[in-house]
C-alpha cells in the first residue's frame, strides 16, 4: 500500500468517524435536554447543516476538478 493511498483511506475513515461522533453528540444532547421528537429533529437539522455543507463542498470540489 502506497503512502498516498493510506492517507486517502485514513482521511475518509477519520472524517467519517468524526461525523458519526458528532451525530452521537447531537443525539446525546437532545436526550439529556429532553428535547422531544420535534426538538431532536430541529437539533439534527440545525447542527447537521454544518456537516452537510462540509460534505457538499468536498463533493463540489471533486466534481469541478479543483482539488488537483
Amino acid at each position: 500500500m502506497s503512502f498516498e493511498l493510506f492517507e486517502e483511506y485514513s482521511l475518509v475513515l477519520g472524517i467519517g468517524g468524526l461525523i458519526l461522533f458528532m451525530m452521537f453528540i447531537v443525539w446525546n444532547l437532545a436526550k439529556e435536554s429532553k428535547a422531544g421528537r420535534f426538538g431532536t429533529f430541529i437539533l439534527f437539522i440545525a447542527l447537521g447543516l454544518g456537516l452537510l455543507g462540509f460534505v457538499f463542498k468536498t463533493v463540489l470540489v471533486e466534481v469541478m476538478g479543483l482539488g488537483q
